[in-house]
């Protein structure tokens, strides 16, 4: 049977229910981005430390039961072994970033010259395409790529990395400030997750029992979905990341590249971008080499980048979908929507946003909205289909029977 107009009373109540839903979800987003992310900032150590005690309560349990000592002893071992484990590989890969880069800068010159004497080379050779075609091209394409040539050289020539330390080091004041704070943050999240870690139990008690039993079974719910999504997504992607980093540190220490470590963690954060990639970097690096005669550079350059994208091809698919459940389709729609709206940083946040709308969306969070929209369509389409001004008062059909 053809759906019926709803009465005037029945309309009034939809849309206010509706125009509630709608200001309250706004209220919602303004609260979080004027209230919430600030707030998330200025508490970040606290944060922290609150997500390393709840991954390493399981931990203490297990030691606590284990060893008969108390919480407090056993958590103080625990964070105290993380910070060191973590701070000794952090060292490690800092002192070797270190030398690289000092090695970078007393050798800047040389490298300055040996980019310019490529850029000559490479130069040389175009032109030398050029004249060899001018009989086919066009007179305007060529003087268009000799235009472009002269302003490559110009631009190379005109570097001036003295200027540019000087800048870096006016900047070194606000540089110190920034790391004079996050020295004030770290002992503050190092102090918190012991304090905290020690605690857990108890404020884990004090903050849920003064939540009603169907709040906390639907925030349960809403944290598991949650963590699925965020825990499986950031999971395949640092995964991803991990063993792109290793296939190019190798692979630059199998080709010699005297600043291999630096490249390796470069392109590998490159590579955790969605779309950029590692290739967008390796690939026009080949092409120059082999402009440049370097052929053997130039096929290990295109060695690693193939194992790199065989790495991607055969274990992305997996791997994602093993952690998030994700399909590709919905993944490339999130990393694009989040690109239109966040830059690079909504193309990885996009399709995390996207699964978990996706999940609380099968717990039927948004269910009422949804039916609340059906009957305010059927009503619509009955309005236009029936011609006529709906009676006052009495109770007409719904919008089916």
């Amino acid at each position: 049977m053809e759906s019926s107009p709803l009465a005037w009373g029945q309309r009034a109540q939809l849309w206010l229910r509706l125009g509630l839903r709608g200001v309250l979800a706004l209220g919602a987003a303004a609260l979080l981005v004027w209230v919430g992310l600030p707030l998330l900032s200025l508490l970040s150590p606290f944060v922290c430390a609150l997500v390393l005690a709840w991954l390493l309560n399981p931990a203490v349990k297990w030691l606590q039961r284990r060893t008969r000592l108390s919480r407090k002893a056993v958590s103080l071992v625990l964070v105290v072994l993380v910070f060191a484990v973590i701070g000794g590989v952090l060292f490690g890969l800092g002192w070797m970033a270190v030398e690289q880069v000092r090695s970078l800068f007393d050798n800047r010159q040389s490298l300055l010259d040996e980019l310019l004497d490529g850029v000559v080379r490479v130069v040389n050779s175009v032109q030398g395409w050029l004249t060899g075609l001018g009989g086919i091209v066009p007179e305007g394409v060529l003087t268009t790529s000799e235009d472009l040539i002269d302003a490559m050289m110009g631009w190379v020539q005109g570097l001036d990395l003295s200027g540019w330390l000087t800048e870096m080091a006016g900047q070194a004041p606000s540089m110190a400030a920034n790391v004079s704070g996050f020295a004030v943050a770290l002992v503050g999240f190092i102090m918190a997750s012991y304090f905290i870690t020690g605690d857990y139990p108890r404020l884990r008690f004090e903050l849920t029992d003064r939540v009603p039993m169907v709040a906390r079974d639907f925030c349960r719910s809403v944290k598991d979905i949650f963590m699925s999504a965020f825990g499986g997504y950031i999971k395949s992607q640092l995964i991803l990341s991990l063993g792109v980093f290793l296939i190019l540190t190798v692979g630059f220490l199998l080709m010699g590249q005297p600043y291999g470590l630096l490249l390796a963690f470069g392109l590998a954060v490159l590579d955790f971008i969605p779309i950029i990639g590692a290739g967008t970097v390796m690939v026009p690096w080949a092409v120059v080499d082999m402009v440049l005669a370097q052929y053997g550079e130039a096929a290990a350059l295109m060695a690693v980048w193939g194992v790199i994208v065989l790495f991607r091809r055969f274990g992305e698919p997996k791997i994602l979908g093993d952690q998030t459940g994700l399909s590709p389709i919905l993944s490339l729609v999130g990393i694009y929507v989040g690109m239109k709206l966040g830059g690079v940083l909504g193309m990885v946040v996009g399709p995390l946003l996207l699964l978990v709308s996706l999940n609380l969306a099968k717990l039927g969070i948004f269910r009422p909205v949804l039916d609340d929209l059906a009957i305010a369509a059927g009503d619509i389409n009955a309005i236009l289909r029936s011609g006529r001004r709906p009676e006052d008062g009495g109770q007409p059909p719904g919008p089916e029977e």
